[in-house]
């Protein structure tokens, strides 16, 4: 029996391996480009995806800010970036995208104290349930409203540091969402509801929130030294969550364990949306895999949904 067990254990252990080494392994960033003397933002940057982009930029010599509400994790993950790089021009800036007047201060902040912007990741997410200091759905304020603002504060900088670009961490789970606009007009939120269900269902529409603010954004930068682009990172095993119920965690734990795979292998499609030269022209298109998806779904390039979600973002930011 006991035989029995340890060579079901040793079978299981070779097909995992296997599976990452093959089906699961997801191509890399193949650009060699240094960064000494560009400056570079990441949201999220203390965890995940986002810490492992901001590694990559600090190693390749950038000036690079860590756009994080949790002071404590980013210092410690500054630390790491600092000893793992040598590159000393890492920094923190307080972001709490669940405020639009802390997207406001840091905005003020980074255009008070730097001169220049050549790289925006927009890398943060969650699927918390709750709402933002403003009244907001969590996610959706977040994961598009948050960044939605940061980006607009910030693309006069990023004119003037051109050429630059804009990378929104978006998902294949945009999918699966739609954008009720009568839900956000009343609610202001994407959906009602809390369940782990309904959070991961507010997830998706966040991310096609993340496809079509990017479609529209390539739209309004044409004819200036900008670029934006989304992209699906893989499926990866961050904390993204860490505050789901048990029975959601219970379900997802195996699933998560066996075909999700790390957070490097997550950051190269970011990284290749930054940095591969040549994909100027693919601006407002969405990236998998290292590469530009071109028969993405139709609702991904709804040109009337794309406008008017970056027209209600407008309003509910103040800014129209």
């Amino acid at each position: 029996m006991i035989l029995e067990l340890l060579l079901f254990g040793l079978l299981l252990l070779g097909g995992y391996f296997l599976l990452h080494m093959t089906l699961l392994k997801l191509p890399r960033c193949k650009s060699t480009a240094k960064l000494h003397g560009k400056t570079a933002i990441v949201t999220g940057a203390n965890t995940g995806i986002g810490k492992t982009t901001a590694m990559d930029l600090a190693r390749r010599g950038a000036r690079v800010i860590m756009a994080c509400r949790d002071r404590q994790r980013a210092e410690a993950a500054i630390q790491e970036i600092i000893q793992e790089t040598g590159n000393s021009q890492v920094i923190f800036m307080q972001l709490d995208l669940a405020s639009l007047q802390s997207v406001r201060s840091f905005a003020e902040n980074f255009l008070r104290s730097e001169s220049k912007l050549d790289l925006l990741i927009n890398n943060a997410g969650l699927m918390n349930g709750g709402q933002t200091v403003d009244g907001f759905g969590m996610i959706f304020g977040v994961n598009h409203l948050g960044h939605f603002l940061l980006t607009v504060l910030l693309l006069d900088q990023l004119k003037a540091s051109g050429p630059s670009r804009v990378v929104n961490v978006a998902s294949k789970a945009y999918t699966m969402g739609n954008v009720d606009f009568k839900c956000l007009t009343t609610h202001k939120d994407l959906a009602l509801g809390s369940s782990d269900y309904q959070l991961f269902q507010k997830y998706c529409h966040s991310k096609l929130c993340n496809v079509l603010f990017t479609y529209e954004l390539a739209k309004r930068l044409q004819g200036t030294s900008v670029t934006c682009y989304s992209l699906h990172p893989g499926a990866i095993k961050t904390d993204i969550g860490r505050y789901a119920g048990f029975l959601w965690s219970f379900f997802m734990a195996p699933i998560i364990f066996f075909f999700f795979v790390d957070a490097e292998s997550g950051a190269q499609t970011t990284l290749h949306c930054a940095l591969e030269p040549g994909i100027e022209h693919l601006s407002g298109h969405y990236f998998t895999q290292c590469a530009p998806l071109m028969k993405i779904e139709s609702k991904a390039r709804d040109d009337a949904a794309a406008k008017k979600l970056w027209e209600l973002s407008e309003s509910f930011c103040g800014l129209s």
